[in-house]
């Protein structure tokens, strides 16, 4: 085994369990959300976001369905986004003019490793076996000699 795919396994493998991680997080925090959708609407009507009751549905399904998804490796740049979205909004509805530090850097965190492991999500992916994930593996054809 050479020392490029020792290096290219173990960047596959932290990819996994960094994408296992975060998505988890996400899923426990949409996990709520999703069983008491009327609570969370309530309390989505409180920090005035539009919609509470469509925006709570919203929120709870992306928070765990792109969490998932971001778990199994599916549509990651399509989760990685979506996931990066709910965390602007949770910016802007709750924490808008907090301070950075006890305030927001949380959601900085993860919106920006949900859109870098959306987009580099390593090997270990629903998404290599999909006919999306193929073209990396097309070999390139090899450039005729000029004549």
């Amino acid at each position: 085994m050479t020392e490029k795919s020792v290096v290219s396994r173990l960047s596959d493998t932290t990819s996994l369990l960094a994408r296992v991680v975060v998505g988890i997080v996400f899923i426990a925090h949409g996990w709520p959300k999703a069983t008491n959708i009327e609570g969370t609407a309530q309390g989505f009507a409180s920090m005035g976001i539009p919609f509470p009751q469509f925006s709570a549905l919203l929120g709870a399904s992306i928070e765990v369905g792109a969490g998932l998804a971001l778990v199994v490796g599916f549509a990651l740049p399509l989760a990685g986004l979506l996931l990066a979205f709910m965390m602007a909004g949770a910016y802007y509805f709750a924490h808008l003019g907090d301070a950075f530090i006890g305030g927001y850097e949380y959601l900085v965190v993860l919106a920006v490793t949900a859109v870098a492991l959306g987009f580099s999500g390593g090997r270990y992916s629903l998404d290599r076996v999909m006919p999306w994930g193929r073209a990396s593996r097309r070999r390139t054809p090899e450039p005729l000699p000029a004549s």
